[in-house]
């Protein structure tokens, strides 16, 4: 399969209020509006996209019908500890504060409205136990 486009859709039965939640406190813009699906896009990078649907809408079969769960948003950036300020600032919850982890990542853990996880994550180098299981190509600097 060559894949020429790749993005979650988050399945809500508030997609107003989820798709005001990303465009408020990460900066996505609305390319596409319904009052049952939004298909939203980084304002900062135009390959990063994500869609928020209305999960009873009559295009989900009815046996999938319903609300997302287990889902785990993740978003590499930057500046990791001004994006956790900002949340913490707007008062977000945070599931996981914002720490350093061996196997190459500083990050941190909040939620969507939806309870759906986000972990914004900026690669870092790993500790020596964790470098050799990445490939060469893969490896955070």
């Amino acid at each position: 399969m060559k894949s020429t486009s790749y993005y979650p859709v988050i399945m809500t039965d508030d997609v107003a209020a989820t798709a005001a939640f990303y465009i408020t406190h990460f900066r996505f813009q609305a390319l596409f509006e319904a009052d049952w699906y939004v298909h939203l896009q980084s304002m900062e990078n135009e390959n990063v996209t994500l869609a928020v649907l209305d999960g009873s809408h009559e295009t989900i079969p009815e046996q999938a019908r319903g609300k997302v769960s287990g889902l785990l948003l993740n978003f590499e950036v930057e500046d990791v500890d001004t994006i956790y300020a900002a949340c913490k600032t707007a008062g977000l919850p945070i599931m996981r504060d914002l720490r350093d982890e061996d196997f190459g990542q500083r990050h941190f853990i909040t939620t969507d409205p939806n309870g759906v996880l986000i972990d914004i994550i900026k690669p870092i180098p790993p500790s020596a136990e964790f470098a050799a299981m990445y490939d060469a190509s893969a490896l955070p600097a």
